[in-house]
This record gives C-alpha cells, sequence and structure tokens, in this order.
C-alpha cells in the first residue's frame, strides 16, 4: 500500500522556469528582481507597510529581536507551546523568554496570563499564530499599550489568515512567516519579516544587509555603503525567491485546496467530536484559518502514542506538536516559566497531526479517516 506522508511538496507552476530565469538574469545572490517581486507580493497579501524576504523564518525572528532592542536580562513574554526558534531569537540576544501558557480552546496565547507575566524587565511580546490561527492581537496589543512593549507575530503558519478582517502580519509591530516546505506557500526554507511601523523599515533593511547601509547605496542614496549597526546575512538567494514567487502565484489555489482537504477532514471526524472521542480545530470568532494544519486532540499521551503507531503501521505519517520549550533543556537554562503551565502540559500530550500538502487527494484523505477511525472506535485497551 502507498505511504501518505505528513507532508510533501509540490510544483504547482513557473518554479523551475523561474529557477532558470534567475541563472540566465546572471545574480543569485540576494535582493535581485525575484526577492523584490517577492517583497512587493507580501506587503499586497499582507497589508504590510513594508516586507523582506529572508532566509528562514528563524532569521526573521531574529531580526524582529535586534528591532526590539533586547539586551541582557531583558524579558520578553511568549507561547511555551511553540518551536524553538521563537525562544532562540530573544535568547541570543541574551534575553529571557517568559513562557506563559495556551488557552485551551485556540492553543494560541493565553492575553491573561501574558497580561500577569509582565514585569518592569519586560520589553516585548512574542504572540505565536498556531495552526494558522491569529492569536488575540486586540487584547495583546492593549497589554502591549499600556507597558510600552513591542508586539511582535510569530506568523509562521498565518499567511492568508485574517482577525476581524485585518490579515497575519498587519496586526503587530512586525511579523515573521515561513515558506518552510511544512509550510502553505514554500520555498525549501525562505521566511519574511513583515513591518507596520515605518520607523523600523530602515533599520530592518541594515540588519538584513549585515549591519550595513547597502540598501540605501542600491537606491542611490548614498555613495558608498558602509557598516552602521548590528544585523547579520539574513538574505535568501535568488534561487529560493525564484522557487517563492511561483507559489505566490498560486497563493489562492493553495488556499482553497487546503481548506477544501480541512473541510473534508471536519465532516469525516464530526461524530466522534460530537461523541467526545475527539476534539478538532474550530477558528476562534473574527478569525479565517488558512488550512494550514488540521489536528486532533486525544485523549491522552497513551491515547496519542498508540494512534501514532496504528497510523504508521498503516504507511500514514501523523507526527505530534512541541516539546513545551519551559520543560525542555535549553528553556530550563535560558528561559522561565510564569506559574504552571498545565494547559501546554495537557494539549503537548494529546495533540496530533493529521497530513495536509497541496497533491493530497481526496482518496487518501478518505483513507486517513478510515484508518484513524479504526483505532478511534476500537474498544478500550485493545
Amino acid at each position: 500500500m502507498q505511504k501518505i506522508p505528513f507532508n510533501r511538496p509540490s510544483i504547482l507552476g513557473r518554479e523551475l522556469a523561474n529557477v532558470r530565469t534567475a541563472v540566465e538574469l546572471g545574480q543569485l545572490s540576494g535582493d535581485g528582481a525575484f526577492t523584490r517581486d517577492c517583497n512587493q507580493r507580501i506587503v499586497a497579501l499582507t497589508g504590510a507597510k513594508s516586507a523582506l524576504l529572508t532566509h528562514s523564518c528563524t532569521a526573521a525572528l531574529e531580526m524582529a529581536a535586534l528591532l526590539c532592542n533586547l539586551a541582557p536580562g531583558d524579558e520578553v513574554i511568549m507561547p511555551s507551546f511553540t518551536f524553538v526558534s521563537t525562544a532562540n531569537a530573544v535568547a541570543l540576544r541574551g534575553a529571557v523568554p517568559v513562557f506563559v501558557d495556551i488557552d485551551p480552546e485556540t492553543l494560541n496565547i493565553d492575553p491573561e496570563a501574558a497580561a500577569r507575566a509582565v514585569t518592569p524587565r519586560t520589553k516585548a511580546i512574542f504572540a505565536v499564530h498556531y495552526a494558522g490561527y491569529p492569536a488575540p492581537m486586540d487584547r495583546l496589543a492593549k497589554t502591549a499599550r499600556d507597558h510600552g512593549l513591542l508586539l511582535v507575530e510569530d506568523a509562521a503558519q498565518a499567511l492568508g489568515s485574517t482577525l476581524n478582517g485585518t490579515p497575519a502580519g498587519a496586526l503587530g509591530d512586525m511579523a515573521a512567516f515561513s515558506f518552510h516546505e511544512t509550510k502553505n506557500i514554500v520555498s525549501g526554507e525562505g521566511g519574511a519579516l513583515t513591518l507596520m511601523r515605518p520607523d523600523l523599515i530602515e533599520r530592518a533593511e541594515i540588519i538584513r544587509e549585515k549591519g550595513t547601509n547597502r540598501s540605501r547605496f542600491l537606491r542611490g542614496q548614498v555613495d558608498k555603503y558602509t557598516w552602521v549597526d548590528l544585523g547579520s546575512s539574513f538574505l535568501p538567494g535568488e534561487l529560493i525567491a525564484a522557487f517563492l514567487a511561483a507559489q505566490l502565484d498560486e497563493a489562492g489555489a493553495i488556499l482553497a485546496r487546503r481548506l477544501a482537504i480541512f473541510d473534508r477532514y471536519t465532516a469525516g471526524f464530526q461524530d466522534l467530536e460530537g461523541s467526545g472521542r475527539v476534539r478538532m480545530p474550530h477558528p476562534p470568532a473574527g478569525v479565517t484559518g488558512n488550512g494550514h494544519m488540521f489536528y486532533i486532540l486525544l485523549r491522552d499521551i497513551d491515547d496519542r502514542d498508540g494512534f501514532i503507531a496504528h497510523m504508521r503501521a498503516a504507511g500514514i505519517g501523523t507526527p505530534f506538536h512541541y516539546v513545551p520549550l519551559h520543560s525542555a533543556p535549553a528553556g530550563l537554562r535560558y528561559g522561565r516559566a510564569d506559574g504552571p503551565l498545565q494547559v501546554t502540559d495537557d494539549i503537548s500530550a494529546r495533540l496530533v497531526r493529521l497530513p495536509m500538502f497541496w497533491a493530497l487527494e481526496d482518496a487518501e484523505v478518505d483513507r486517513i479517516i478510515t484508518t484513524a477511525w479504526a483505532w478511534l472506535t476500537a474498544p478500550l485497551g485493545q
């Protein structure tokens, strides 16, 4: 029987033709024609004031940490239920990731927990849009305003999602996106930083260009460029941008297909959710999702691990998600938890993700659902 992986990247249109064109244009380093085109398209998709393509979402988060002017001893509030890059960006500046709990319904950062975690050392809140669903940015923005904090969106999973009509990427001061091959729109690796504050744009360009004012030089604003600030080589090469540009061409089709798969899963597990056997994702009020992820919550860790093994035996990849950062070795070393994170611990032990990618066929989705039902309806202990 043919295996169904958790993810499979796809060629949708002009990806390979664009790569060839990039080679023919004679510039493979960053900030060529395809990079500039992608920057403009991401601005159009998000409504941000500016977008800067990066070699990864990790790079975009590290740029955000620099723009927050983090220094040793500063604190940044974030959920523990996130990927390591969110915390690494902060720890690399010598600042302390302060881990707070998540909302049990949305799996996004609990805004009340975030507000309680603010101290005189707090400089920013990094809000993760889990499963592509925007975090409660209105309530987080109030906390940020009340305490003079920067608000950063970890929007790695959220391109194309909205909150009350505003796209992810335009909900905070800045946002980091991912185009890793597991995301909706892919370039293998790749990311972007979007900015809503005009006063941050020029410095973001400098940080991205190794701390130099090269962008101003290329625009003819200075007659030479030099080292003016901290930075690193955060640009992607043109081959990544060329591939990404073709994927952005198909953004509407990708969104529609992923939402169709999401809806098929929802219909397939509806009765099991109704009986209380599983729980599925549901967008919060005011949120439109992008079909990034379909997960189910099982009874406990034994149920979850047994389900994963059952699906693996049938050739279907169904991974869990996130060992909580507050209990990870580096999380204990570099960060701290603000109180007990009971929801995070509970969710991380019960959540499992189902395959979700462009080329996943309806028949494969049905096979996944049928195989899952075999485990989920079996007598306990069997």
